[in-house]
């Protein structure tokens, strides 16, 4: 794909993405992550020329790949998929910027354990389920608080930036909207610890999400269509 049609994509986002912004408040600052699991290495690097900086993977095997196949580039990486423990140290040497799904205290101890024996840090987003789906990852939001304290007690390794979460899976707007108004009450709640980021909002609601609160949106589909 030629690097135009990526330009003409990504002005057509960020109209929208500036459209929602303002419509909450002209300060907000909305970060988009490219998730990029559908994109090989040369259309990352269209979407690079286009004006994207920050691409998001969901498997360790793939982000290892684009890493490696676009170090020459000045990217920032992501991790936004479901992590095995199995490649918790895969993960520590590809020295994400952030990772998006840290979905449970034991999975923090454990990243926090390898990370220690490495001798690195980890920037991470607490996952929280605030649709309550069984399909889905992440603490349960009545928890969501005292599992980030207890995170930011016991590992010291992790650097917590914030939250994450996945909009409900429904036809109703208002169903997912109250997933997402859940999950920046929590942000809300955490600022005063350092939480600086909310991500959620996805290709099909980013907008909405963004009228919720959020400041960080994973794109995929309509960024690499």
């Amino acid at each position: 794909m030629e690097t135009k049609n990526f330009v003409t994509t990504l002005d057509e986002i960020l109209t929208r993405v500036e459209k929602a912004r303002l419509s909450v408040d002209q300060h907000l600052i909305v970060k988009i992550v490219a998730a990029s699991k559908s994109a090989d290495p040369s259309m990352i690097e269209a979407m690079y020329n286009a004006g994207q900086r920050c691409f998001g993977e969901n498997k360790i095997q793939d982000m290892s790949d684009k890493v490696h196949a676009l170090e020459h580039l000045p990217l920032e990486w992501h991790f936004i998929g479901r992590l095995q423990t199995n490649k918790i140290n895969q993960l520590i040497d590809l020295e994400p910027s952030l990772m998006h799904s840290l979905s449970s205290l034991e999975l923090a101890q454990e990243i926090d354990k390898r990370l220690h024996v490495k001798h690195k840090t980890m920037n991470v987003l607490l996952q929280i389920n605030s649709a309550y789906e069984e399909q889905k990852a992440g603490v349960m939001p009545e928890e969501a608080l005292e599992v980030y304290e207890q995170i930011a007690l016991t590992c010291k390794h992790l650097q917590l930036k914030g939250v994450m979460s996945i909009g409900a899976h429904s036809e109703e707007r208002a169903i997912i909207q109250k997933s997402f108004e859940t999950t920046h009450k929590i942000f809300e709640s955490l600022q005063n610890q350092g939480a600086k980021y909310c991500s959620m909002g996805m290709s099909d609601d980013f907008e909405l999400a963004i009228a919720c609160g959020s400041n960080m949106i994973r794109l995929g589909s309509i960024l690499f269509k």
